[in-house]
């Protein structure tokens, strides 16, 4: 910027910053620091106003444009990934539960994780699209178990599409914790498959209680097709990964939002949360 050039104000210098990720997807805090000529403070609150926005993800030491997400990882990949981080929120989750619920599980390794906690308590019908959680609960005949049947996923091992959609939207459901490849604040939550959007929208609506399950990793990330935005939930359980600022946006939608805490990640970035 030349000496004879007013400088940005804020919105301007953010939309700037936009412009130049639209560009490059990522850039460090020292390349902003150069191209829009300003300080490191500024570049950081810039990046924590555009994040809490849900315009822009902060990364460590820089920023980078929310990411499309073109095929969801397949059962076996979930299975072996971010098992501290399931393990934390399905812990969590299990808080929220009580005696002779109805408690929808939505397909996932997120929500799988919720099985083992399952027996602690009575009376429970559990519904669920998932074939893994069926074969996790079976021989526990204390626990009600319902699998909506439909057309067979079987990368990850679940029901999907309009017959899986209209057997849960004839259930009422107390608690229904859902799962999901893809979130931010802007879309919401997305899917790359077209066939789970019937069945996640199906579960939110049939609840009582709708809950979010997602790790922080996801969070930035979209798919091609449109769920619900983040607002339609009641709560969302993510890990404690997440950035402040854009815990801060969650929270300006007026949702309850658990940060759990997890021992892996209380080192690197997550100290930033």
């Amino acid at each position: 910027m030349s000496e004879s050039e007013a400088p940005l104000i804020p919105d301007q210098r953010r939309e700037a910053l936009m412009r130049l990720l639209h560009q490059q997807p990522v850039l460090s805090v020292l390349q902003l620091t150069d191209l829009l000529a300003v300080s490191h403070m500024t570049v950081r609150r810039d990046i924590a106003a555009l994040e809490r926005e849900g315009r822009a993800i902060s990364v460590p030491g820089g920023v980078r444009l929310a990411s499309g997400l073109r095929h969801e990882p397949s059962f076996q990949d979930k299975t072996t990934s971010e098992t501290a981080q399931k393990r934390a929120i399905a812990a969590h989750a299990r808080t929220l539960l009580r005696n002779d619920m109805s408690v929808y599980l939505d397909a996932g390794t997120t929500t799988g994780s919720l099985v083992s906690e399952l027996q602690a308590f009575t009376g429970l019908s559990i519904i669920t699209n998932d074939f893994a959680i069926v074969d996790d609960l079976y021989g526990a005949t204390n626990i009600e178990v319902i699998h909506v049947g439909g057309r067979l996923d079987h990368s990850n091992r679940s029901s999907v599409g309009r017959l899986a959609a209209e057997t849960i939207s004839k259930l009422n459901v107390d608690l229904a914790f859902i799962s999901t490849s893809s979130w931010d604040l802007q879309r919401g939550v997305t899917t790359p498959s077209d066939l789970k959007v019937d069945v996640k929208r199906a579960a939110i609506g049939a609840a009582s209680t709708a809950v979010l399950l997602a790790s922080s990793s996801k969070f930035g990330t979209f798919g091609m097709y449109d769920v619900v935005p983040l607002n339609r939930f009641d709560r969302i359980v993510t890990d404690s990964g997440l950035a402040e600022a854009a815990a801060d946006g969650i929270r300006d939608l007026g949702l309850t939002l658990d940060l759990v805490p997890v021992q892996e990640l209380e080192t690197g970035y997550a100290a930033r949360a």
